[in-house]
């Protein structure tokens, strides 16, 4: 992964979005969605009613040839689009459900899979809030680095700005990614799946007669979004895999999750819950934790010992790599064990 490249590929987006922010009078968002497209389409600026004018079609024209983003590699061109949604939760101040996993995260989650995934030619992943596909792609190109596997990808997500994103970086990265742009909660036209990762949305789900059926919705009032898609998408997860999700930290301490604990019992092997260091996070209460399940059947069985634990600061490097450690020789002795 180049620096160089990244910092290049996010300067040409940064500069031409806001020339066409002020062109076209839009957010930053929607700006970088017309420009990267733009992009996409070999540098071609679109024009319509005579707007964006000649003269600044000629200057994004030539802001785009300094950059040729298809001899960069695609973990490269995904930090650029990172940097650009931050820029454009910035700019826009853009809501809080629509910020994205920090890299750190992302890479810590791809690296918890890979040994999952280690024996499988091929590998198909499903994110059932994909947002900006960042977390998505940085796992798929974890796997198809390490791996040299078939790995194809599933992205659900109901905002269209979210899956314009989604689908520019799928594109620019060249990643075999589908995009389905509806309610994850719905029934969803998909293939049985290898894999699930997300950093699911928290907080409750409003409407009420979508749940009906789901056995982690609540018994009175609205649902917990998080519970519900964390048993939407083991529905089509194949028997025996992974789903390895980012979850509030307090997951199991609420009134609500009793119903969540009673699907699990029946449905999943609860095998790891690793905290993320709480220096991460604002307060205490908004602190999450990757959670490892998995789905019952084909010689599943429950870890001789669930991995629980807290990762270390990020800052006191020996300390995390020995916990990181620790934590593979952990799938590989008891979780993997035949």
């Amino acid at each position: 992964m180049s620096e160089k490249d990244t910092t290049d590929l996010y300067q040409v987006f940064d500069q031409s979005t806001t020339v066409l922010m002020q062109a076209l009078n839009t957010s930053y968002l929607d700006a970088f969605i017309e420009t990267a497209d733009n992009i996409i389409d070999n540098g071609t600026v679109r024009v319509e009613d005579g707007v964006p004018n000649e003269k600044i079609v000629k200057e994004l024209t030539e802001l785009y040839k300094t950059v040729d983003y298809k001899k960069m590699d695609a973990p490269s061109i995904r930090r650029a689009i990172q940097m650009a949604m931050i820029r454009a939760i910035k700019v826009d101040k853009i809501q809080a459900i629509h910020q994205i996993t920090p890299d750190t995260i992302a890479y810590i989650m791809g690296y918890l899979i890979l040994r999952l995934y280690k024996e499988q030619k091929s590998v198909k992943v499903l994110d059932p809030a994909v947002g900006s596909a960042n977390l998505l792609t940085a796992v798929m190109n974890q796997l198809n680095l390490e791996l040299h596997e078939n790995v194809s990808g599933i992205g659900i997500d109901n905002d269209d700005s979210m899956i314009s994103i989604a689908s520019i970086s799928a594109k620019m990265q060249g990643l075999d990614i589908e995009l389905i742009h509806q309610d994850s909660l719905a029934e969803m036209d998909i293939p049985d799946i290898d894999l699930v990762v997300s950093d699911l949305p928290v907080g409750y789900y409003p409407i009420d007669e979508n749940t009906v059926g789901f056995e982690t919705r609540a018994s009175k009032g609205h649902s917990y979004v998080h519970h519900l898609l964390i048993e939407q998408s083991v529905k089509y997860l194949k028997e025996g895999e992974f789903a390895v999700f980012l979850v509030p930290s307090n997951l199991f301490q609420t009134n609500e999750a009793k119903g969540l604990l009673k699907w699990m019992q029946d449905t999943v092997y609860l095998q790891g819950v690793l905290n993320l260091p709480k220096e991460l996070f604002l307060n205490e209460s908004a602190q999450k934790a990757i959670m490892i399940l998995q789905k019952r059947g084909n010689g599943a069985k429950q870890a001789d010992k669930v991995m629980l634990g807290e990762f270390p600061s990020f800052k006191d490097t020996e300390a995390f790599q020995k916990f990181m450690q620790e934590v593979v020789d952990w799938e590989e002795k008891d979780l993997l064990k035949k």
